[in-house]
C-alpha cells in the first residue's frame, strides 16, 4: 500500500479499552489484527489504523492513498470509540467538507431500457472512479419537495447525516458504465421501491450524492457462478463483463428483462434460484455468488456451508426482503 494520506489521534486515557474496541471490530469485521509488538494495526480498505498504546492512552495512526478512504477511516475509528465511550483528539479534521467520498452528480437522463428496467445518467467531475474496484455506490436522494441537506464531517471526525424531514434515501446500486464525466445505473421497477418511484417523477436537472464505490468487486477465482433475480442483474452484468476466468450466470429474470443477456451464451434463465443452486454442480474450486430475496441468500448459505465451502469461497447476499 502506497500510504500518501496520514493523519494521528490522541486518546489521553483508558487506551486499553480502545485496544480492545480494535479487536472488537476485527471480530466484528472478520479480519486478523497484526501486531509487531509497537503496535496493533487493523487493514481495511486499502488503508491501515495502527494503535500504539502509550501511558494510560495511546495514538491512533491512519495512512491510506486516497483521501476519502483516510477520512472514511477517521469517521470509522471515532465512531468505533465514541461506541466504548471513549474520544479522541485528531491533529487534522476537515470540518465541515462533505462527507468522506460524496461526490455530488446531476441526473441528466432517464430511459427505458426494458419493460422492467430504467437507466439514469448522472454526470459529475469525478465519475470515473466509480468503474474501477467495487461495483456498488450508495446514492443519496433528498426527500421530494426539499431542498437536500448533505452529509458534513463534524469537529470530531464523525460524520454528521440529516435527520427527520430532511432524512436522505439511500439505496445502493451497481455502477454499469463510467467515464470522465459520467455514470450510468440501472434500475428495477417495481411497486414500493422509493428509488424507482424517483425515477419515473422525471428527475432530470436535480443533484444526488454519491458514495462510495464499495460493496465488494468480481471475485477473482478461476471459475465463477453467479446466481441472481432481477435485482441482482446489473450487478452479474458488470462481473460477466470484468471475471477473469471462467463464468456462468443463473438468472431469475423474464425474458424481456434480460436485455443484452439474453443472447450471452453464459445466461442461463432459471424458474427458482436455490432450485437452480442446488440443482448445480459446484466445484471446490470454484467461487459462488449469489444475490436476491433474503430468504433465498440464506437458503444458499445453508446449502453451499452443507457442501463444504468455507465463508471465504462464497457469497449469499440479501437484496431486498
Amino acid at each position: 500500500m502506497a500510504a500518501t494520506y496520514k493523519t494521528e489521534g490522541r486518546i489521553v486515557t483508558n487506551g486499553a479499552a480502545a485496544l480492545e474496541a480494535l479487536k472488537a471490530r476485527a471480530t466484528l469485521w472478520d479480519m486478523t489484527l497484526e501486531d509487531d509488538g509497537v503496535s496493533t494495526s487493523l487493514c481495511v480498505w486499502n488503508s491501515r489504523a495502527s494503535l500504539c498504546l502509550e501511558g494510560e492512552g495511546g495514538t491512533f495512526k491512519l495512512t491510506s492513498p486516497e483521501e476519502r478512504l483516510l477520512r472514511t477511516l477517521q469517521d470509522s475509528v471515532t465512531e468505533m470509540l465514541e461506541g466504548s465511550g471513549l474520544s479522541i483528539q485528531w491533529d487534522k479534521v476537515d470540518e465541515g467538507a462533505l462527507a468522506p467520498g460524496l461526490s455530488l452528480m446531476t441526473v441528466v437522463s432517464v430511459s427505458r431500457r426494458s419493460p422492467g428496467y430504467l437507466r439514469v445518467r448522472l454526470e459529475g467531475s469525478d465519475a470515473a472512479r466509480f468503474a474501477t474496484g467495487s461495483l456498488h455506490f450508495r446514492i443519496l436522494i433528498g426527500p421530494r419537495g426539499r431542498a437536500p441537506i448533505w452529509p458534513r464531517t463534524a469537529a470530531n471526525g464523525r460524520t454528521v447525516w440529516p435527520e427527520g424531514e430532511d432524512a436522505l434515501h439511500k439505496p445502493v446500486y451497481t455502477t454499469i458504465a463510467a467515464e470522465d464525466n459520467w455514470l450510468e445505473f440501472d434500475i428495477f421497477r417495481h411497486q414500493g421501491s422509493p428509488t424507482s418511484d424517483w425515477a419515473e417523477s422525471n428527475p432530470v436537472g436535480e443533484t444526488v450524492g454519491l458514495m462510495g464505490p464499495g460493496g465488494g468487486g468480481c471475485p477473482e477465482a478461476s471459475e465463477l457462478l453467479l446466481f441472481g433475480d432481477e435485482t441482482a442483474m446489473p450487478a452479474i452484468s458488470r462481473m460477466l463483463a470484468v471475471a477473469p476466468g471462467k463464468v456462468k450466470a443463473y438468472l431469475q429474470v423474464s425474458k424481456e428483462n434480460l436485455c443484452e443477456l439474453a443472447s450471452d451464451d453464459r445466461v442461463v434463465p432459471v424458474d427458482n434460484l436455490v432450485e437452480a443452486l442446488e440443482c448445480c454442480e459446484t466445484p471446490s474450486t470454484c467461487h459462488v455468488w449469489f444475490a436476491g430475496h433474503c430468504d433465498a441468500a440464506k437458503a444458499a448459505r445453508t446449502c453451499l456451508l452443507a457442501r463444504g465451502f468455507g465463508k471465504r469461497d462464497f457469497t449469499a447476499v440479501s437484496y431486498w426482503s
